[in-house]
């Protein structure tokens, strides 16, 4: 590989860690101008839809950085059961704080799917770096 090549699957590489930073980033920044915008309630149906996006979005790649392992070395800790009931319970949480919203505040819904679009926006905003980077440098 050339050095460009290996300057190239560094930076790539590193792309997860960036998103991971990224959503609870996110958050904290954007819950501040929701509490001064709009009720408090949607500020905290947006706290919680953010929690439960940094919790989903690392139960997601540890399951999935799990599930690889398995498949592709036999070397993953985890037995496969474990894998798929933490991604079963994954869904869980979200539906069970997604059903307490709703029966709270109608208002807080949309700080909760505000809050749960956080990985979304996350990857935009790695997107946006990646092709900045990609004409910058080169890669």
């Amino acid at each position: 590989m050339t050095t460009r090549e290996q300057a190239a699957e560094t930076f790539y590489s590193g792309a997860l860690s960036r998103i991971s930073r990224l959503v609870p980033g996110l958050g904290v920044l954007t819950l501040p101008l929701l509490l001064w915008r709009w009720p408090w309630q949607v500020g905290a149906g947006f706290a919680l839809g953010a929690g439960l996006s940094v919790y989903n979005f690392w139960s997601l790649s540890r399951s999935v950085n799990a599930l690889a392992d398995r498949i592709t070395q036999g070397g993953s800790r985890e037995s496969g059961g474990m894998i798929v009931a933490m991604l079963v319970l994954r869904y869980g949480v979200v539906g069970a704080a997604a059903y307490v919203i709703v029966k709270s505040s109608v208002a807080a819904v949309y700080g909760l799917l505000g809050g749960l679009a956080l990985p979304v926006a996350a990857m935009v905003c790695e997107a946006a770096y990646e092709l900045y980077v990609a004409l910058r440098r080169g890669l």
